[in-house]
């Protein structure tokens, strides 16, 4: 094997002649400044995203910290942390791996060196942006699809054109024959993202960072959840499956454990996942069907994953000696272990009567860091671990920090879940305790609330831990990186192209042909030996084709019921479109985070109708866009908020709420009562409600300004009225309480005309919602045709 200098123009980067014959050695070399690169920016972002995420842990415990700083604020910071853990530290640790892993199992540089640079400044672009827009309040408020529509676009490009472009390129123009399975995981990564994030972000924009989802309500959180649930499945579960297959045995030294166990893993969960995603909407207005569909696949999905984990751990077979000297193999061990207990307890919170139960709470949180810290978090360190004196070219700085790393990264995991699972349990349990009377024996939110704060305190000591581990691995990458030559080597490799005139091998024969037994019997041991799936492996469009289809199918099985069957979501007659000053208050609210705190979805739960009113209907959401269901209730449920407190009470809880509210861990919003209100820029947002179906009047389209303008002045004047300020109209505090004082008010309102049919799911005796069939009243989510060309 020859070796060059790195970065020395007068060496191959890639094959040095055109072929004569299929059987001519070709020479190439790979190319490890990419995977340098990303290693590099997976080790910075790393540290910024645990760094993150203990700001935000300790701002949770100590509000008065951000001082009424809106930028750092829990509700801004939170989608900042896991979109930087997400997208930043484990999208380029994924991109390390794929793309070391890559070249090596085609036996071929990638196709683009322009391509791989692209991608790699393109997505440290997407991150910078994310880290400027979130911040400063710029969000789509949907939970890890936060950023707007430019970025998102970007998003696309860089993902699919560039990166997916230059994969399958790669692939194309391999050496090696047979995909290993460690390219079937990044394949499905590839196609099942880029599908997720296109359907997901579908917007009509409202300006240059503002952009409203085609989707509303029931659907727009289907929506939500088919791409949350999947950008778990497939951003941070298959890469790290294929990082898996490719780098355990690699460190292990020893064969994957199972081949057609790999197949039966690869193809079960490429299916299955993608149904799995309305768990997340137990009991909430989507359809029951829906909901239930979700559970059971949940529940079918622990068989491969677990198939996964047994793949990865029996690899280690006659290597388990090594586990207990090589740090490096007990990160990926715990790894392995933590995706176990992760996909264990997903079915078992998918099962509606635990949902019921852990749903809201921290439970989901510490399932979540679990997972996260544990399964991402320890595959990327000991693939790092692994890859930095190879890429590099030297030895470890200092194999003891290494252990240090692991040792003090497995307790500060263990400090931060355990106490997030009681906060969740208690959590739940004092939700709905019941005294003897009937009852809520904790009637206050906020009681509840503050006897799990000091369990919030061990989170930050294991956040502190688990910090801590990182800051190790980056001294140990800084002093291996200065400890690297001048001049990397460049090892040039050869190898022949691949023959057009390849025939495949004949199909195995049965073991059963000389034993008396039916065909069928013969065929199936014929299948069983997978012959037929070798032959895709040699194909990578075709296995592209059919990875594709097969997420794709899945997902249609779901999304055309729940948005051709109209029965799925019966509107209410009394539900109208936001006013102008309201769909800029809701803008405010989305803009604040407030999501990441506060839900707006009640349960059909005796504890929640007590505690909150009357449970959600699935009408009452047909012009939220986005839906603001929520997925955590650190402060207490707002689908009923319209007209419990007073205006000047909303004034109040902005700026003091832990005066108005006595152990709020809510932060000061005083920067609302002091920012202006624009009028004029309240029109857009308008505008695009109205292109999307509201039916908007002629006065509020054509005069937006004038319209919101007098219903800030009446609520000014109520607070003056209350006791409150003067001259407080023209604040942003007045759009959002306008919001606030109008979230849930229309299923009883009394002035509206009385429902034609009522509610299919409204139980006997229940006050009646008036919802009404949409066979029987036109849909306010479709405009007509004089609607849409007004919105035009």
């Amino acid at each position: 094997m020859e070796t060059h200098a790195a970065n020395d123009p007068s060496q191959p980067r890639d094959i040095s002649e055109p072929s004569q014959s299929s059987l001519e050695l070709e020479r190439f070399s790979y190319d490890d400044g990419i995977v340098r690169l990303f290693a590099t920016a997976t080790i910075i972002w790393g540290l910024v995203a645990t760094l993150v995420g203990l700001i935000v842990a300790v701002i949770l415990v100590m509000p008065e910290l951000t001082n009424g700083l809106p930028w750092i604020s829990f509700g801004r910071l939170r989608p900042l942390h896991t979109n930087a853990a997400i997208f930043a530290f484990a999208g380029n640790g994924i991109f390390a791996a794929i793309y070391y892993s890559t070249q090596r199992l085609c036996k071929a540089r990638m196709w683009s060196d322009v391509l791989s640079r692209a991608h790699f400044w393109g997505w440290q672009l997407i991150i910078v942006l994310a880290a400027i827009t979130l911040p400063l309040g710029y969000s789509q408020g949907r939970e890890y699809a936060e950023l707007e529509w430019p970025i998102d676009i970007l998003i696309a490009v860089v993902w699919l054109v560039i990166f997916g472009g230059n994969f399958l390129m790669t692939l194309i123009n391999r050496r090696e024959r047979h995909m290993y399975v460690a390219l079937w995981f990044y394949i499905a990564t590839i196609v099942t993202v880029a599908v997720l994030h296109v359907f997901n972000n579908l917007v009509i924009p409202a300006g240059l960072l503002k952009g409203y989802s085609v989707y509303a309500g029931v659907q727009d959180a289907f929506m939500q959840w088919w791409y949350g649930h999947n950008a778990v499945a497939f951003f941070l579960t298959t890469p790290f499956l294929g990082l898996m297959y490719y780098f355990l045995p690699k460190a292990a030294d020893r064969p994957v454990f199972s081949y057609k166990l790999s197949i039966i893993h690869f193809w079960s969960l490429v299916f299955i996942y993608i149904w799995a995603g309305p768990h997340h909407l137990h009991y909430t207005a989507l359809p029951e069907w829906a909901s239930t569909l979700g559970m059971l696949f949940s529940l079918m999905l622990w068989m491969p994953s677990w198939g996964g984990m047994i793949n990865g751990l029996l690899t280690l077979r006659g290597a388990w000696h090594k586990v207990a000297a090589d740090p490096v193999l007990k990160f990926f061990v715990v790894g392995v272990t933590f995706y176990g207990m992760s996909t264990f307890e997903g079915p078992m919170l998918s099962i509606k009567s635990v949902n019921a139960l852990s749903h809201y709470t921290d439970w989901t949180i510490a399932h979540v860091h679990s997972g996260a810290l544990g399964w991402n978090g320890f595959m990327t360190f000991g693939m790092l671990y692994w890859l930095l004196p190879r890429i590099f070219q030297t030895k470890m700085w200092n194999d003891k920090l290494v252990s240090w790393h692991f040792w003090v990264g497995t307790i500060g995991i263990l400090a931060y879940i355990i106490p997030i699972y009681a906060a969740g349990l208690m959590q739940g349990l004092m939700w709905r305790a019941m005294d003897d009377t009937g009852n809520l024996k904790y009637p206050e939110f906020i009681e509840i609330t503050q006897s799990i704060v000091p369990l919030w305190w061990f989170r930050v000591l294991g956040g502190l831990l688990y910090v801590a581990g990182v800051v190790m691995m980056c001294v140990n990458a800084l002093m291996t990186w200065m400890g690297r030559p001048a001049k990397y080597e460049v090892p040039v490799h050869t190898a022949p192209r691949l023959s057009k005139t390849y025939k495949d091998e004949p199909a195995p024969k049965s073991d059963l042909d000389d034993v008396p037994v039916l065909d069928l019997a013969k065929k199936v041991s014929v299948f069983a030996k997978m012959g037929w799936h070798r032959r895709w492996e040699r194909l990578p469009v075709t296995f592209t084709v059919l990875t594709t289809l097969a997420v794709i199918v899945a997902t249609l099985f779901e999304v055309i019921p729940t948005f051709l069957i109209r029965s799925n979501i019966p509107t209410i007659a009394t539900v109208k479109p936001y006013t102008p000053l309201e769909l800029a208050g809701r803008h405010i609210f989305v803009s604040e985070g407030c999501f990441n705190c506060h839900s707006q979805m009640i349960r059909p739960m005796v504890a929640e109708t007590k505690r909150y009113g009357e449970y959600s209907k699935p009408g009452e959401f047909i012009y939220d866009r986005p839906f603001q269901w929520g997925s955590r209730r650190i402060g207490p449920d707002l689908a009923r908020e319209g007209g419990r407190q007073s205006s000047y009470w909303h004034w109040q809880h902005f700026e003091y709420p832990d005066v108005v509210s006595p152990g709020s861990v809510m932060p000061s919003y005083r920067h609302l009562l002091e920012d202006d209100l624009v009028f004029e820029k309240i029109f857009p947002h308008v505008e695009a409600a109205h292109f999307l179906g509201a039916p908007y009047t002629e006065e509020e389209l054509t005069q937006t300004k004038e319209v919101a303008f007098r219903q800030a002045e009446q609520i000014a004047a109520e607070i003056v009225g209350q006791g409150g300020p003067p001259n407080t109209f023209n604040k942003q505090a007045i759009a959002l309480i306008a919001y606030l004082q109008r979230v849930g008010v229309d299923l009883n309102r009394t002035e509206t005309p009385a429902a034609e049919t009522p509610a299919t799911d409204a139980p006997a005796g229940d006050s009646p919602p008036a919802e009404t069939s949409t066979d029987e009243q036109p849909t306010p989510e479709t405009p007509d045709a004089e609607t849409q060309e007004a919105g035009a």
